[in-house]
């Protein structure tokens, strides 16, 4: 069977669960953000704050630092019972702060409800708290699973900005992920790596990680590759490498499939035994067996694969393959202690009998056959007869051809019976002859 992929791709690194949005962007870091999109707008007149006002939200923040957040909460009650006296600006401003305690409090809902009001006073309000508090709200929702929320403050917050960086693009790409949205996150992240290009400043490894994992899950193909070739180029891994493989295993890129294998090989990065049993197999499909033994053996050796019936079973034929018979049959010789049937005392036995090794030949077809769970029983017969008959033991190899011939017989395998009745013929010939020989003596 043709190895087409290997069974890996398990994209967990770059499935995006829902986090916090203190993670990527930061609560505090809203405002370096804004600082950092450059703006350049007009100054906004907005109403003065008062010197009672100033103090009451200066009370409120001493109890906030305490993490007294109830009496934070009840100063701030007070004002905004009193709101008429309040203009736009310090309505703001009160609401922003009691966002903040809500946000400590981690009661995101009403955190929301605050900073909704804080935005909802328009241009009574500085500029830079409805930047920042739009998008403080856009990660507040998508912390809460209200994406389109999210996806609208989001937008809004763009539309106000001047020469945005990549982030806000990556998040919004996070959001349509998270809605299930994924060609509307390519989108983002695309214009993300774009922006992030243009201003030429790093792009982040999860950016590449997150639009990989998108694509694959469009079974864009080329658009994976791609992508795990930029990966595996400047951020090399296992994970990427192993990725890259199996993508081109998918296209059926053979050749590609198994000179990214042996590229993360050479490299070190291929440290599990499931990698290198897959770079074995893809060796022993390019009909490569020498290589494939190296590659097993040394797994072996390092303490990377483990000393299993098949695994050895594999080992030993890549060096029967390979024409190494010697290297094959010790390593056949320890995969049969282990084995719970006789195949590979079939095995033995042929390799025995090719190396003219016949007393171990009966031996291993002997073990063969009281293992049981051989594919052709009848040739296990045939390597045990002709054994014996290389030692001349004709009696018993003749006996253990008739054997073949009534198993071949039992199976219907007609070619099978036809070739141990002529080992038959033969040894009753060869009987006759040295009989004759013997009387004229």
């Amino acid at each position: 069977m043709k190895l087409k992929s290997i069974a890996f791709f398990m994209m967990v690194g770059f499935v995006y669960a829902t986090v916090p949005f203190t993670a990527e962007f930061g609560f505090g870091g809203t405002v370096a953000l804004a600082a950092e999109q450059e703006k350049k707008q007009k100054t906004r007149r907005v109403p003065s704050m008062s010197e009672t006002t100033f103090k009451r939200l200066s009370e409120a923040q001493e109890f906030l630092d305490l993490k007294d957040y109830s009496s934070a909460l009840q100063v701030l009650s007070k004002m905004l019972d009193r709101r008429r006296r309040l203009n736009g600006n310090e309505i703001g401003q009160v609401h922003n702060m009691q966002g903040f305690v809500y946000f400590s409090m981690e009661d995101y809902d009403k955190a929301i409800l605050a900073y909704e009001k804080v935005v909802a006073q328009g241009d009574e309000i500085p500029e830079g708290l409805e930047t920042t508090t739009l998008y403080t709200l856009a990660q507040l929702c998508f912390v809460v699973d209200r994406f389109d929320d999210a996806l609208r403050y989001m937008e809004i917050w763009i539309s106000k900005a001047v020469n945005p960086g990549p982030g806000p693009r990556i998040f919004m790409g996070q959001v349509y992920y998270q809605k299930g949205d994924y060609p509307s996150a390519i989108v983002q992240i695309e214009l993300a790596i774009q922006v992030a290009t243009e201003r030429n400043t790093a792009i982040k490894e999860n950016w590449w990680g997150l639009l990989n994992y998108l694509y694959f899950e469009e079974e864009n193909w080329p658009k994976v590759l791609e992508i795990l070739e930029i990966l595996v180029r400047d951020f090399p891994k296992r994970d990427y490498w192993v990725r890259l493989a199996g993508v081109y295993g998918i296209r059926e890129l053979d050749k590609e499939q198994l000179y990214a294998m042996e590229a993360a090989y050479t490299a070190g990065f291929l440290e599990l035994e499931t990698d290198l049993r897959n770079l074995y197999g893809l060796l022993m499909q390019e009909e490569v067996p020498y290589r494939a033994a190296v590659v097993l053996d040394k797994g072996f050796k390092d303490g990377l694969v483990e000393k299993t019936a098949k695994n050895l079973q594999n080992l030993g034929q890549a060096w029967q393959l390979a024409q190494e018979v010697d290297k094959a049959i010790g390593v056949y010789e320890e995969a049969g202690k282990l084995s719970e049937d006789g195949k590979i005392f079939e095995r033995l036995a042929n390799l025995y009998l090719d190396a003219g090794k016949f007393v171990k030949c009966v031996t291993a077809a002997d073990n063969a056959l009281d293992k049981g769970g051989l594919r052709k029983k009848q040739n296990t017969y045939v390597f045990r007869g002709m054994c014996l008959y290389e030692q001349k033991k004709l009696s018993t190899a003749r006996s253990s051809f008739v054997s073949c011939r009534n198993e071949s017989r039992r199976v219907k395998d007609d070619s099978g019976r036809r070739m141990c009745q002529q080992w038959i013929t033969f040894i009753d010939n060869e009987s006759r002859r040295n009989r004759v020989l013997a009387d004229a003596l």
